[in-house]
């Protein structure tokens, strides 16, 4: 759970680069889109084949993710036979609180994400085959997109600040009071970015910076 936590905090981080590219213009974020469909890897491998691979092993990695979640859950509550006889809450963040919730979540948005900009069954506000910056300042000009984007953004720095911590010290990095503070710490600062990062894009569209 710990390395495919860690594997789609990877993507996510390089997702939020990609989106980035929208403040060079419709030219620079709609080449980078073709290329990521394309070239990446050609001629070592047949052009579009990439993608592909790289989807399935995504793929891969959110289902063992969402497996090895069921099986601890499954695993916890078998270890215990009956219920706690105090029931008083620990001392724990809210993102620790709500893990397997807000994994339920982001896996419903994240089918609506794909379904929006990858196969282009859900259309707010373009044309399917409309080209990648269309789609995205026709989506975020509209405002119930921008804030149904910003509240599953929120739920996923959540999950990633406690992820990150959690995955690093299921490897071993936990190893002092420094470390604790120094994981804790990374944690905090790679979901922040994250934040800022995907929130930039879609509240400089909605607000009419890009255009």
């Amino acid at each position: 759970m710990a390395i495919t936590g860690l594997i789609m905090v990877g993507f996510l981080l390089m997702h939020m680069y990609g989106n980035l590219k929208v403040f060079l213009g419709a030219d620079a974020f709609n080449h980078y889109a073709h290329w990521l469909k394309g070239d990446i890897l050609y001629p070592l491998v047949p052009s579009g084949t990439f993608i592909w691979i790289f989807r399935v092993f995504l793929l891969v990695a959110i289902v063992a993710h969402i497996w090895s979640a069921a099986v601890l859950t499954g695993r916890a509550h078998s270890a215990r036979s009956s219920k706690y006889a105090v029931t008083k809450r620990l001392s724990q963040t809210y993102a620790a609180r709500t893990m397997r919730w807000g994994g339920v979540i982001l896996a419903g948005f994240l089918v609506f994400h794909l379904l929006q900009f990858t196969a282009q069954v859900v259309t707010t506000g373009f044309r399917a085959g409309s080209e990648p910056y269309d789609m995205v300042i026709a989506s975020f000009s509209q405002w119930w997109v921008t804030l149904a984007y910003l509240v599953w953004v929120a739920i996923v720095c959540l999950h990633v600040r406690h992820g990150v911590w959690s995955a690093l010290t299921t490897l071993g990095a936990n190893t002092s009071a420094k470390a604790r503070s120094f994981l804790n710490g990374l944690a905090w600062v790679i979901a922040i970015v994250l934040f800022v990062g995907f929130m930039i894009m879609p509240l400089a569209v909605q607000f009419g910076w890009v255009k």
